[in-house]
């Protein structure tokens, strides 16, 4: 009898402190020789990389991977469920797209994906340990932060091109001069620096 292969899903989110837009999370299958080589290559936390290194790295990613998908969690989520509760959602819409699902997953952070019925690990700082959470955490950084780009043109006064939705002073005060949009998420708060 041949020995069934276990896939096991790195699994991590982004966005989750910005103030604008979604939060988006990936799903990314190894092979041991693939994390190999991409360990190897210097996939790492993408928050450690800069812009070019992780567009980079998310070729190889995505040439190596057994399988990588995204998930996304709205606006709307967010600030109907509350941030934690759309990040793990994000979570669970990326792994349960992956052709065939892992039998084990390894989460970044300390909370488990609910309801997903799979072996799961979660991973303090797991996109600096685990090479498939490194390589989710680049997937999902590239792709929410060229989609905050493409937006940018449509709410100019924000430097969404710069910030990418995080806070920044100048974001802050464009909100503090022109209210929020309607991808800010209102359930932050944003209140205290409006008029």
């Amino acid at each position: 009898m041949l020995d069934r292969v276990i896939h096991v899903a790195g699994v991590d989110e982004v966005g989750r402190g910005s103030l604008f837009g979604p939060v988006v999370a990936a799903a990314v299958i190894l092979s041991p020789e693939g994390a190999h080589r991409l360990q190897d290559l210097g996939v790492r936390d993408s928050k450690t990389l800069s812009h070019r290194q992780r567009q980079k790295l998310l070729g190889k990613i995505t040439e190596w991977a057994i399988d990588c998908q995204l998930g996304v969690a709205s606006v709307a989520e967010i600030d109907r469920f509350n941030i934690l509760q759309a990040s793990l959602l994000a979570m669970k819409r990326a792994v349960l797209k992956l052709g065939e699902l892992p039998q084990v997953c390894l989460v970044d952070g300390t909370h488990p994906i609910p309801q997903l019925e799979r072996v799961q690990r979660t991973v303090v700082k797991g996109d600096r340990t685990e090479v498939a959470i490194a390589a989710a955490s680049i997937v999902a950084k590239v792709w929410r932060d060229e989609l905050i780009t493409r937006l940018d043109p449509l709410f100019p006064q924000y430097d969404l091109r710069t910030n990418k939705g995080y806070g920044t002073k100048k974001h802050r005060e464009a909100i503090a001069e022109w209210g929020l949009s309607c991808l800010h998420r209102r359930s932050f708060k944003l209140k205290s620096i409006q008029h």
